[in-house]
């Protein structure tokens, strides 16, 4: 095929999503040009409808149609429980389990000296804004289990510290349905420091 083929330019587009490889991206194409009408000019015409009204949340940082967003909008939230979470994808998560009642808090990223990732380029500042607003009584830190997850935990909590509001962060161990047999070290090391009295 010619390099500026409609066709190869799609793939190499779709493939660059996550999850999707050239292989994915090149059945995903031809799946839609089989039906370009019921499948690819609807869904170009939702790709052109999303990117011009989704924006971020001026408040959370979620996306949304609207800002403040429909979790920051709803009065059934804990507005005195904030979730932070590295981004968007997060919390979806969180929202899909059900898990968070409260309001949460999208740093855009984690801090990170060998991408050169520095407080500045976070949404920490926003995040200490709220807090010292004085409605928020505890700061749930979601963030991953990873040295970089860690750094930013240390560094929000302190922070966050001097503010007075609680902060705790998610458990770690053992998953529900888990074997040990299959866990790595540092699950079954984080799982036996954080063990309580039945």
């Amino acid at each position: 095929m010619l390099h500026n083929d409609p066709i190869e330019h799609l793939i190499a587009l779709l493939s660059r999503l996550p999850g999707l490889g050239r292989r994915s991206a090149r059945r995903a194409v031809l799946k839609m040009l089989m039906d370009p009408d019921g499948q690819m000019l609807p869904l170009a015409a939702a790709l052109r409808d999303a990117a011009s009204a989704v924006k971020p949340c001026e408040v959370c940082g979620n996306l949304d149609t609207i800002s403040p967003c429909a979790i920051c909008r709803d009065p059934h939230r804990d507005r005195k429980v904030v979730c932070v979470v590295e981004g968007v994808a997060d919390l979806w998560a969180l929202e899909r389990a059900h898990a968070h009642h409260g309001l949460y808090h999208v740093l855009g990223g984690m801090l990170s000296a060998f991408s050169g990732t520095g407080p500045e380029d976070l949404a920490i500042q926003p995040l200490l804004a709220r807090i010292e607003q004085g409605d928020v009584a505890e700061v749930i830190l979601a963030l991953p289990a990873t040295v970089e997850g860690a750094t930013t935990a240390h560094y929000v909590t302190d922070r966050l510290k001097p503010s007075g509001v609680a902060i705790t962060r998610l458990a770690q161990g053992v998953p529900i349905g888990g074997a040990l047999d299959v866990l790595d070290d540092g699950t079954l090391a984080a799982a036996l420091k954080a063990r309580r009295p039945l």
